[in-house]
């Protein structure tokens, strides 16, 4: 592998592309991986990924993800990776920056198909 393929990528420049909540940006791929950027703002949508695992990183705000029976906060600096086949709702209060690390066949909704469904292109 030659070394001039590696590029540096700042969240902060990349991020101020990303102009829609809901709709993530694909900002990197490794292994069939897809690295995105997202900013959330108020309530998801309930939904889940049949086939793949999805994690949240999130860079500044917060973010909780609601689970049936409980529910998870997740400050700046913290993660959790949602299990596939898992029911999810993620919700943002105020705004919040979020990088997710899933498999490129991932859609943001996963099995709904509805207004907040979004194909993932790069920046």
């Amino acid at each position: 592998m030659s070394g001039d393929a590696v590029e540096r990528v700042s969240l902060a420049e990349k991020l101020a592309l990303v102009d829609r909540y809901w709709a993530p940006k694909i900002v990197g791929e490794l292994n069939g991986q897809y690295v995105k950027l997202a900013k959330f703002s108020g309530e998801f949508v309930w939904h889940k990924h049949d086939s793949e695992d999805e994690m949240f990183l999130v860079v500044k705000g917060e973010l909780t993800l609601k689970l049936e029976g409980r529910d998870i906060r997740l400050r700046e600096g913290d993660f959790a990776i949602v299990p596939r086949g898992v029911l999810h709702l993620p919700v943002a209060t105020g705004e919040a920056h979020v990088l997710l690390f899933e498999p490129k066949s991932t859609v943001n909704t996963g099995e709904l198909d509805n207004e907040l469904t979004t194909a993932s292109e790069w920046i």
